[in-house]
């Protein structure tokens, strides 16, 4: 069904280039004029929608022949009504950190890396940030680099090649940290607005200058990667015993203008699909959300998160949930 939607999407908004900021100014105002769970606010000031679209990496359909093995949980009795993993495993640095993509549909690539890194604290004890930048250059069966790929893919990757380590764009952090510029993906600040999306980077097999463990050295594997059913209790269980996930949904155009509160579909067509890190899960206002980690640095949303409705398969959120532990080092 979404690759139905998507190919009748693409047809109508492939060539557009209007300006993001003019076609979200009347959504924005119904939004929030309605008796809904978010607010929403002008955000990609000065680019255009085409822009918008190309942060959506996450390719439609989903190569069902390659899906994860699915994991089962047991014992779902002891998941309670709140859960954070930041407050969980305050230890693990890479849980808060919010990453940027910048102008490249990498969100596959980022919201695998983040939850890896989260759970090889977790498992490992060990403070690492694994490359999103030899993961979105280098994983060909990904798909394309930044011009969008499939997060189950990038799953199996970590497990049969492992990966090395890389932070920010110009942290000096690892390996090899991410190349591509940070951008603003709100309204102008210290940064340049995103603009087109740009090339992918050649893959390389070298460290940045300096850094003192050799490439081959300096990769951590995926001891096992797997996929979790979308029931809710199941997608809980495994948060909490094991760590953040990568979930991947259908982005409709009210999404990009969230601001705050519990987001669930209202206005806009069907954009493109989107990968993030869901860290946990809460109540607002009387409504059930998971709380999520975007790719779009710190100024987007409620600092770089935002919450989406939980229990509903809202945009899809829960039909593709993917994890898995490291190998022990």
């Amino acid at each position: 069904m979404r690759f139905a939607v998507f190919l009748a999407s693409v047809l109508a908004v492939a060539t557009a280039k209007t300006d993001f900021l003019e076609y979200s100014a009347n959504m924005i105002q119904h939004i929030n004029s309605m008796d809904t769970t978010w607010k929403a606010g002008p955000n990609f000031v000065g680019e255009t929608l085409e822009s918008v679209i190309a942060r959506l990496g996450v390719k439609y359909p989903l190569p069902v022949d390659k899906k994860l093995p699915l994991y089962f949980h047991e014992d779902v009795s002891d998941i309670p009504m709140t859960f954070d993993a930041r407050m969980k495993w305050p230890q693990c640095t890479t849980i808060p950190l919010i990453r940027d993509q910048a102008a490249c549909g990498s969100c596959w690539a980022f919201g695998a890396v983040e939850s890896m890194s989260d759970r090889e604290c977790i498992h490992n004890m060990v403070q690492v940030n694994i490359s999103a930048e030899e993961l979105n250059d280098c994983c060909m069966e990904c798909g394309d680099g930044c011009g969008g790929g499939y997060p189950n893919e990038a799953w199996s990757f970590w497990k049969t090649n492992g990966l090395v380590t890389g932070g920010l764009y110009k942290s000096k952090s690892g390996c090899q940290p991410y190349t591509i510029p940070s951008c603003d993906h709100h309204e102008p600040g210290h940064l340049k607005p995103c603009g087109a999306e740009v090339p992918t980077p050649k893959c390389m097999k070298t460290c940045i200058p300096g850094y003192s463990v050799a490439f081959d050295k300096d990769r951590h594997y995926g001891g096992s990667v797997y996929t979790i059913s979308s029931n809710v209790m199941q997608i809980q269980k495994e948060i909490m015993t094991n760590g953040p996930v990568e979930a991947d949904f259908t982005v409709y155009a009210d999404f990009p203008t969230y601001r705050s509160g519990v987001y669930q579909h209202n206005s806009g067509g069907f954009l493109g699909g989107h990968a993030v890190k869901i860290l946990g899960w809460g109540v607002e206002g009387g409504v059930d959300y998971w709380l999520v980690a975007n790719s779009w640095n710190p100024t987007w949303g409620a600092n770089g998160y935002f919450k989406i409705k939980r229990g509903v398969d809202e945009c899809g959120i829960e039909d593709d949930i993917n994890a898995g532990i490291p190998k022990k080092m």
